[in-house]
């Protein structure tokens, strides 16, 4: 009996042993998605294995992992629901209603039958616990449905900066197609010497590459490289790929390089793609994003392809206009992307190529989902692109200001967007329905403006 029972608590023990390792391994292992509770949101999924981003072990979700992310964008957007409106005293009745003082209360993982758009967890009539006296103070939306207000061209929750009254009525009226249209030009190279990122150089041709004699460099790739920016600035070979040794701390030429070697230069647009899909997984130290990890549809032949800044700007060429659109459909499979090449935005682009239209004028793929911006005033002023391609994706009414109204009155602008529809066709064809926004931000400033011009009744 002795030894039945030793043979017993050894099986036990040696069960709870290779139990606990291999629990240990599935939680801090490479591959942890055995261990995820549910699938994770779509803004989310890719960086789902690294899971202390947004957990501290036995502790829960850290809402400082919220804004570590987000931090900037909700600024950015001037946030009308900040946690500091809910933390006011003076507002405290509001978290009675609504317990909006932390993300995640709206915003949880792992719960795909509650998940919509935005990862909002939250049901569809959360507005209504606050803005019910709306219905009140305002006839002209006692029609409305309780669960309408984040309806494309009415109100969103954290960025309303197209859509505040004052923003509103001052683009009312504006032509849906502006007579003159351009993105701002860009200027990269005045602005990494303005900086001081970069000093003037001569120019250099292929006979000047500085390539080791020991590497074999193909003529293709010398003729790529003279025609391109980097070698009217006079940026060598040895620029790119000469990396830092670490064990010895010298420098050693590389044929295989990364994002880390482009921020010597272009910092501020390789941090904006780190913050976009395309790059979030190698700012969490993970293997880049592969179409094939996409939830959106890509082509086959690309499913392997690793994605870095020389995925879409290739090796040596460093062609912008074969990453503003031809990279990006050498991926993309869904219906929106399709359609591009059938839009009159896809005209437009191809009207600039064969310079029959101004520089600038064209609408490539690009010029709405990494857009120019402008940054600063006057002469000082300068133009990068945003390369978080997600950064006016969701909701995208925030792509109005930075994007649309380029080319395009607000009233359009938010007409079309609304439209889901037309935004899966690539904007073939008109609006299905006008958005009442701007109608009625004039109705109320018509109001205002009868109540003040009244006489006050004497006594």
């Amino acid at each position: 009996m002795a030894v039945k029972k030793h043979w017993l608590w050894l099986l036990w023990s040696t069960l709870t042993i290779g139990m606990t390792g291999l629990m240990t391994y599935q939680m801090f292992g490479p591959d942890r998605r055995v261990v995820l509770p549910g699938p994770t949101s779509h803004g989310h999924y890719q960086i789902e294995l690294d899971c202390n981003v947004c957990h501290t072990p036995w502790m829960g979700v850290k809402e400082d992992a919220c804004y570590n992310c987000h931090a900037a964008e909700l600024k950015a957007a001037n946030d009308s629901h900040p946690k500091s409106k809910f933390t006011d005293p003076r507002n405290a009745d509001r978290l009675e209603l609504i317990k909006a003082d932390n993300c995640v209360i709206c915003h949880r993982e792992h719960l795909p039958e509650q998940t919509r758009a935005m990862g909002v967890t939250m049901p569809d009539d959360y507005c209504f616990h606050c803005h019910q006296q709306t219905l009140t103070d305002r006839p002209s939306h006692k029609n409305f449905a309780f669960d309408s207000c984040a309806t494309a061209g009415c109100h969103n929750y954290h960025d309303n900066t197209a859509l505040y009254e004052g923003f509103l009525v001052k683009h009312a009226g504006e032509l849906e197609l502006k007579d003159s249209f351009a993105v701002p030009a860009r200027a990269l190279l005045a602005t990494l010497l303005d900086s001081g990122v970069m000093k003037r150089r001569e120019p250099l041709t292929r006979a000047q590459h500085n390539a080791p004699s020991s590497t074999e460099v193909e003529p293709q790739v010398l003729h790529d490289w003279a025609a391109t920016a980097h070698a009217k600035a006079g940026v060598n070979c040895r620029d790119c790929h000469e990396v830092e040794d670490k064990a010895s701390s010298t420098k050693r030429w590389s044929d295989k390089l990364d994002h880390t070697v482009c921020v010597r230069c272009h910092a501020e647009e390789v941090d904006s793609f780190l913050g976009g899909k395309h790059g979030m997984r190698l700012a969490r130290g993970l293997t880049p994003m592969t179409p094939a990890q996409a939830r959106l549809p890509m082509k086959p032949d690309a499913a392997h392809r690793e994605l870095n800044c020389t995925s879409c700007h290739s090796d040596h060429a460093f062609d912008t206009r074969h990453a503003a659109v031809d990279a990006c459909l050498s991926c993309h499979n869904d219906p929106h992307s399709l359609a591009y090449v059938n839009s009159s935005h896809f005209k437009l682009w191809q009207a600039e190529l064969n310079a029959t239209a101004p520089a600038n004028s064209g609408v490539s793929c690009a010029t709405c989902h990494l857009p120019r911006e402008t940054h600063g005033a006057g002469e000082t002023a300068r133009v990068r692109v945003q390369h978080n391609q997600n950064a006016n994706l969701r909701p995208n009414e925030k792509m109005i200001r930075g994007v649309c109204m380029d080319c395009h009155g607000l009233a359009f602008s938010l007409d079309a967007l609304a439209d889901a529809a037309l935004v899966k066709t690539n904007f073939i064809g008109r609006p299905a329905r006008h958005i009442e926004s701007i109608d009625l931000a004039l109705r109320r400033q018509m109001e205002i403006q009868r109540t003040k011009s009244k006489p006050e009744s004497k006594p």
